[in-house]
């Protein structure tokens, strides 16, 4: 063979073989990958060939699948009631994607994780069609519906835990959605996105987890509980050293308290029946910063929170001492989400004890065996059993006979807090209604609550806590104990 034929051989001799390495990594090396990548077409065909698992709550599906028109997916999502249920499920769409509980419990809902490898095999071998797992959730239907019911047309949120365990009840967001009208991949799906993106009212938003609030007179217990835990006040019903005016360090302004109330040297139990700008602001002044975020840090402040939608950090901050003087009475800096105030009251309720918040109660497979079932975890001690005690007998002081009468239920004890937290520069916007509390029966604790409400439509004087904000927590505690009977 003469020179030139030989490098011409050679040549494709090369190419030959770089096709066939070529050819080999992208079938077995990168397999896998490819054959899960998310553009791949196939994927998401199978995706939707088969029937999506179903979420539970108190043993009934709210979610199933329906067949898809003039589309390769076979199915897509629906929902029983949707906008009762979307702040804890999220949505699930071919077209966009799905988020929260949808998202986060894919893998079971579509029968592809690998906790249910075992029945996919067996289904190989009995020619079974594919199916979906489930989740069963740790939600009480009647006291979600009651959460809405209260709620109403207004913006807002609701979280309802069970103390001894961190199970959420309820957890409601108003406005809503139905994640059921954009869950294909049509136009028409795209379009009533759209809609609900360019909502100035942020149906889509989920208040109770994903926005934060400036918690108002409600963080008024967890500065009481820095008081009793740092050893500034130790009897409840003694007086406190709490000047009437009392000015604001720093400045030369008068910190004021809202109407003609008993607030000169009150006792901790008085201050917080009648909620004392004057002796809770100097309280977390004498505690200091450093102090009342050590106490907040306790409270599950300061970090994110999993339940296992993420969850916003609330947020106690690092700030000068006139600041932290307001943000011990809820204003100032102080951010928190409605979950992390239904904590709180949680903790409290809970002898303080702080469970981590949770939703899953369960995963199913397709055959409703379960592959997991969740065990109560204790995220802190947020106070001691004795000072959680004397906290409970203040907040329950505020329901017999304070700002918080709105909240009780007949026969049960309740403990409350109320609040109506500032809202815009120099609280020039209407303020927010907040509400915290928990129960008891004869068994213990079995719910605590936390109520938002931006009543945008209600005149500014008839904004409160104990107004607009009690009747909604005492309806979901009572939904809830009425469930257990």
């Amino acid at each position: 063979m003469n020179k030139p034929l030989r490098r011409i051989a050679i040549f494709c001799g090369i190419l030959v073989m770089a096709l066939l390495i070529r050819d080999n990594w992208l079938q077995y090396v990168r397999a896998d990958e490819l054959n899960s990548h998310k553009y791949n077409r196939r994927v998401e065909i199978e995706r939707y060939a088969h029937e999506r698992g179903d979420i539970i709550v108190d043993g009934k599906a709210i979610t199933g699948s329906a067949e898809t028109e003039d589309s390769d997916f076979t199915y897509k999502r629906v929902w029983k009631d949707g906008p009762l249920w979307a702040p804890v499920t999220g949505y699930s769409s071919q077209a966009f994607d799905s988020s929260q509980l949808e998202n986060l419990e894919d893998g079971i809902l579509t029968g592809n994780d690998d906790q249910l490898f075992f029945d996919r095999t067996l289904s190989m071998f009995t020619g079974e069609k594919k199916r979906g797992g489930n989740i069963v959730t740790t939600l009480n239907g009647d006291a979600q519906k009651a959460a809405f019911k209260g709620l109403g047309d207004k913006k807002g949120a609701v979280v309802a835990l069970d103390p001894k365990s961190g199970a959420i009840l309820a957890l409601a967001s108003t406005p809503s959605y139905d994640p059921s009208v954009f869950a294909g991949n049509s136009m028409k799906d795209s379009d009533n996105r759209q809609k609900l993106l360019k909502d100035k009212d942020k149906p889509m938003l989920n208040r109770a987890l994903r926005e934060t609030y400036p918690p108002g007179s409600t963080f008024k217990v967890v500065t009481a509980a820095a008081a009793l835990e740092n050893g500034l006040y130790d009897d409840i019903d003694a007086k406190t050293e709490s000047p009437l005016p009392w000015r604001l360090p720093q400045t030369d302004r008068d910190l004021q308290n809202e109407g003609n109330i008993p607030c000169e040297n009150a006792s901790l139990r008085e201050a917080l029946r009648w909620s004392c700008n004057t002796v809770f602001g100097k309280m977390s002044d004498d505690l200091g910063n450093r102090k009342m975020i050590e106490q907040t840090d306790k409270f599950g402040f300061n970090k994110e929170v999993f339940t296992p939608v993420r969850a916003d950090a609330s947020i106690y901050p690092e700030d000068n001492k006139p600041q932290n003087a307001m943000a011990g009475i809820g204003q100032a800096s102080n951010r928190t989400t409605p979950l992390q105030m239904a904590m709180v009251a949680s903790a409290i309720a809970n002898d303080g004890k702080l469970m981590q918040p949770y939703m899953v109660a369960e995963r199913q497979a397709p055959n409703l065996d379960p592959v997991y079932t969740a065990e109560p975890e204790e995220l802190s001690r947020a106070l001691s059993g004795e000072n959680a005690q004397k906290v409970q007998q203040m907040m329950e002081t505020v329901v017999k006979d304070g700002t918080g009468t709105n909240a009780q239920i007949p026969g049960v004890t309740v403990g409350g807090k109320t609040g109506t937290a500032q809202h815009g520069l120099n609280n020039s916007e209407k303020p927010y209604a907040w509400f915290i509390s928990y129960a008891k029966t004869d068994n213990g604790s079995p719910v605590a609550v936390a109520v938002v409400v931006e009543d945008g439509n209600a005149n500014r004087d008839d904004i409160s806590g104990g107004g607009l904000a009690a009747p909604i927590a005492r309806d979901v505690m009572k939904a809830v104990i009425d469930s257990k009977k």
